[in-house]
């Protein structure tokens, strides 16, 4: 089983690249995000709870993601993989994520990072605000948001190289450029 974490900063790409590894290697998309989204839009308890933190640019609190996640794991272990984008986001996600995996006997097959530079992801941001039409995606949110990125997600690198399971992917540059890179580090893994 395929299981993939792609990891990087707001803006990185990760759903872009996500989307792309799930029709190549038919993954099944964890997407932190689009499910919390979902939650706020429905109105549910989950959501509003989550829309209370998102929309000041924090993070959700572990518990509430975690729960989500392990329910999702054990929903779809028939798949040939996950992979997860927007999550773990800290170090204690991150140690979460490999308990909830090996509990249901499965691993993490490789983290791949995206790295863009910050002037770079605040461009992107500005402007998928202005297309989308996304409340998060506003000049002080944005810079909210990179500082969480830096301050709790980015330790997470070492905590996975440690594992020997981090790929940095440079992550500028035209779509199929970055999905070619990233295609060769997995078909790598799975010895394709």
């Amino acid at each position: 089983m395929l299981n993939i974490v792609i990891f990087g900063a707001p803006g990185s790409g990760k759903g872009t690249q996500s989307d792309l590894l799930i029709k190549k290697y038919g993954l099944k998309h964890v997407s932190t995000g689009d499910i919390l989204r979902f939650e706020i839009k429905a109105g549910s308890a989950l959501g509003k709870i989550a829309d209370q933190y998102i929309s000041k640019g924090h993070l959700v609190p572990d518990e509430i993601m975690i729960e989500m996640l392990e329910d999702l794991i054990r929903k779809n272990l028939d798949k040939k993989g996950f992979i997860f984008d927007g999550f773990p986001r800290t170090l204690p996600q991150g140690e979460a994520l490999d308990n909830k995996m090996k509990k249901n006997g499965l691993d993490i097959t490789s983290v791949l990072s995206l790295e863009v530079k910050d002037e770079e992801l605040i461009d992107r941001l500005l402007k998928r605000g202005q297309l989308s039409g996304r409340s998060d995606d506003n000049g002080h949110t944005i810079k909210s948001r990179l500082n969480v990125y830096h301050q709790q997600t980015e330790p997470l690198k070492e905590y996975y190289a440690g594992q020997n399971k981090l790929v940095c992917i440079p992550g500028e540059g035209a779509i199929e450029e970055i999905f070619n890179s990233i295609v060769e580090v997995v078909d790598n893994l799975t010895g394709r």
